[in-house]
């Protein structure tokens, strides 16, 4: 009797749901505190080929909710980390790891080469691009999100007149609207009860056991352990905000238009210090490699909220990080306290500079 035998004994999934498992890919967007649960039961049923892709490291506020992650693992990236812990305990599938941030450069290559995608992300700029990549490419998205106490699931893009994220939330939410985590905080309980209702959907698409939440959200109240679901229909509408072609989507600053936060590049960056601009890194101290150069500020994300006064005097803030996902939300916070100033967040962090 092989791991899966009280899978295949069940009336109606049998030796052909399993079949169907293991010859799928899921790419698994986001190993945070969605992604990690539903990596567990993913792993667990058999889905033949897992992708990972997360540009962030482990961070100990990360530990209450990220359940494959422990002390040891701090500072490491969470993609690499997620699937050297799969490897060790399962050998029929096959782990392909991205340890970077999906954007509009790559989305598009990552994508297309799965089955599936599960939407793990924790912000708005990220679902939107993995969103529309997934409705030009004609993939079905497993969406999920979480805030305070509730959470929310549903299939995007699958099957005929299916709806997608942007018939949910057709408006990009501007910057002032956007609830931040660490300021309203989660019970870790909650993203592993919903990040395991995505992996069910998953599973419901991938073998067709089951009745997915096509055209559909289900919502889930943690404090009174109620839920309820809302129809969905396709809106015409939404479909016109969403770019046509990939040349439209490759154009698009997903995280301007969400978050009202500007992306730079190096080469932007590079030969522009002066005493005017602050320069700032948001890792924390023992990240490597240093950088060393003219306006460095070294704030981690973790106190900045505690020294954002040394950057008063300054006319513009640069701020990179590792990947780039801690700098856009070091801007977004900045950016609520410094309205008047220039503040721009480094495309890809310290992972860019090194592959310039």
């Amino acid at each position: 009797m092989n791991r899966f035998s009280r899978q295949v004994i069940l009336q109606g999934f049998g030796l052909e749901g399993q079949r169907k498992l293991q010859a799928s890919s899921v790419l698994v967007v986001g190993a945070g505190g969605l992604g990690c649960p539903a990596l567990l039961y993913l792993a667990a049923v058999g889905v033949g080929r897992i992708g990972i892709v997360d540009g962030d490291q482990v961070d100990l506020s990360n530990l209450n909710r990220q359940v494959l992650y422990g002390e040891q693992d701090l500072g490491k990236n969470k993609a690499e980390v997620a699937a050297a812990y799969f490897q060790k305990k399962y050998r029929d599938i096959k782990w392909e790891i991205f340890p970077e941030v999906l954007e509009t450069g790559n989305a598009k290559e990552l994508i297309s080469g799965y089955d599936l995608i599960l939407d793990g992300s924790d912000n708005f700029p990220t679902r939107y691009l993995v969103n529309d990549a997934c409705v030009l490419l004609g993939k079905p998205l497993v969406f999920g999100a979480i805030y305070q106490h509730e959470g929310q699931v549903s299939v995007f893009n699958w099957g005929k007149n299916s709806a997608n994220y942007r018939d949910l939330y057709p408006e990009m939410p501007a910057a002032s609207e956007i609830p931040n985590c660490s300021e309203t905080g989660v019970l870790g309980v909650l993203p592993g009860i919903i990040g395991n209702l995505m992996a069910l959907e998953a599973i419901k698409v991938l073998t067709g056991y089951g009745k997915p939440l096509a055209n559909k959200v289900l919502f889930f109240n943690s404090l009174n352990s109620q839920s309820y679901e809302v129809e969905l229909s396709p809106r015409p509408e939404s479909s016109l905000q969403s770019p046509q072609t990939w040349e439209a989507l490759e154009s698009l600053d997903y995280a301007l238009a969400c978050e009202g936060v500007k992306q730079v590049s190096w080469e932007e960056v590079m030969g522009k210090m002066n005493s005017n601009i602050a320069f700032v890194d948001v890792r924390e101290l023992d990240e490597k490699p240093e950088l060393n150069c003219t306006g460095l500020w070294k704030i981690p994300m973790s106190v900045l909220s505690e020294k954002q006064d040394f950057l008063a005097h300054s006319e513009e803030i640069l701020l990179f990080c590792q990947s780039g996902v801690r700098s856009l939300k070091a801007a977004q916070t900045l950016i609520s306290v410094f309205p008047d100033k220039k503040i721009s967040s480094i495309k890809g962090g310290m992972n860019a500079l090194k592959k310039s």
